[in-house]
């Protein structure tokens, strides 16, 4: 017998919305469908820079496995499912001329999600930059808002009319800092004069795309920003101060500036020599109103300064809490800090969704089964705090899990192991894991 979660469908409000999330990179194969080459399979290629040298080329074989991905999800009760167009399918060279099996692809693909009974929850950027932007700057290109919005124009006038809520970028911390200063993500940069002008030009083209897609009409548009919480490894004035650097980094430059806070002076003390010239002048733009916000929520991190180290001058430690297989600290209740942090502050008055939160763990298929204790934990512990949120008035809408099923882990390639879902490579049978049971038996009580 599958252990049961605590929570059940019957605690939260009865319109609340429960998910799963993907991106399309991760589980669709991107050499599939007439698709071009992104910035991701460019990085892939180049060896050590992802586990194993895995690429998306054949990921999870979603292109073709689709319909049995959403009988997946319509069996566990979800109510929505988010996921992701990939710009490089949608539009192979980055602009001009649509793919137009692609196209139809995403048009079967929310039809396929509608007739399951289930919402669409769209995001139209997770990180599949065409190479052919790439090779002319990609986000450290100022022309990049207008590539964007123009991209978000073709899917939208194609899909816009069936999709319940529209994500303009996932993680623009990912897509900016972590791939153009830590170099972890495609394009693997590390350099602060490029990490500063993604930083800026990620939230130009995110407002750049909102003004576009509400001219023509479009409703329910918003962010999915990812937060982790910033703690100093001790209590001493340095660390503190580090721990600070880090949560405006982090956690403060995006949400500030769309909340048309501007940017937190402890980032712009390192940004700010090196941002583009006259950014000044896009703040307006950057804080086009959203109409939701979407909250991405793993773990904290420990920040102890460091002044061997180029600006922001820390580094991070190991903390003492449990972790997942990704080294990540499991503290649940940093989701409801987070909450009630965002919609006490520059989140004031949106809604707002828990667009992702998962755990990635050791699991391997047994007798015909996956057994995962730790992730029912970890979505049971979650759900707690999400709860405790609800009750101190956060408007919450919904919960998406990360993910639906295992897939490409980026930089880890195929090795950690997120979903609900287990996937075999070789074969793609997908195998639902005890947390998948356990998750569709709260949904339904």
């Amino acid at each position: 017998m599958t252990d049961a979660l605590r929570n059940a469908r019957s605690d939260f409000p009865t319109d609340f919305l429960f998910g799963a999330a993907t991106a399309a990179y991760q589980i669709e194969g991107s050499g599939f469908g007439g698709a071009g080459a992104s910035h991701w399979d460019t990085f892939a290629a180049t060896p050590g820079n992802v586990a194993g040298a895995d690429d998306g080329a054949v990921a999870c074989d979603h292109y073709n496995r689709w319909q049995e991905d959403l009988d997946l999800m319509q069996a566990a009760g979800f109510d929505a499912y988010r996921f992701s167009t990939s710009w490089s399918r949608v539009m192979p060279e980055g602009t001009g001329r649509p793919n137009a099996e692609g196209l139809d692809f995403y048009d079967r693909l929310v039809d396929g999600v509608l007739a399951r009974g289930m919402t669409p929850f769209l995001t139209l950027y997770h990180w599949d930059l065409p190479s052919a932007l790439a090779m002319k700057g990609g986000w450290t290109n100022r022309d990049i808002a207008g590539w964007f919005a123009d991209y978000c124009a073709v899917v939208f006038d194609r899909i816009g009319d069936r999709v319940a809520a529209t994500a303009t970028i996932n993680e623009p911390w990912c897509v900016a800092w972590l791939s153009h200063f830590i170099g972890a993500h495609a394009p693997g940069l590390r350099d602060i004069r490029a990490a500063a002008h993604a930083m800026h030009h990620v939230l130009l083209a995110h407002g750049t795309a909102m003004q576009a897609l509400r001219a023509s009409g479009a409703k329910d548009l918003g962010i999915v920003l990812n937060f982790e919480t910033a703690s100093p490894a001790s209590d001493s004035s340095e660390d503190r101060a580090a721990a600070a650097r880090a949560d405006a980094i982090y956690n403060r430059w995006f949400i500030e500036a769309i909340a048309g806070q501007g940017y937190p002076a402890e980032a712009l003390e390192g940004l700010g020599p090196h941002m583009p010239a006259g950014w000044q002048a896009d703040m307006d733009t950057i804080a086009t109103p959203l109409d939701w916000l979407g909250v991405n929520y793993y773990t904290r991190a420990l920040y102890a300064a460091d002044p061997t180290r180029p600006w922001p001058r820390y580094r991070t430690v190991d903390g003492p809490l449990p972790k997942t297989a990704m080294g990540w600290e499991i503290r649940p209740e940093g989701l409801r800090e987070f909450l009630l942090r965002l919609a006490q502050g520059p989140a004031r008055g949106l809604p707002i969704y828990v667009t992702e939160n998962g755990m990635a763990g050791d699991d391997a298929v047994q007798d015909g089964a996956v057994h995962d204790p730790l992730r029912q934990g970890f979505i049971d512990s979650h759900l707690d705090a999400a709860r405790a949120a609800i009750a101190e008035d956060v408007d919450l809408r919904g919960f998406f899990y990360w993910s639906l099923l295992d897939n490409y882990e980026w930089a880890f390639g195929y090795d950690k192991r997120f979903g609900l879902v287990h996937v075999d490579y070789a074969t793609q049978a997908r195998t639902p894991k005890a947390s998948y049971h356990a998750l569709a038996h709260a949904l339904s009580r």
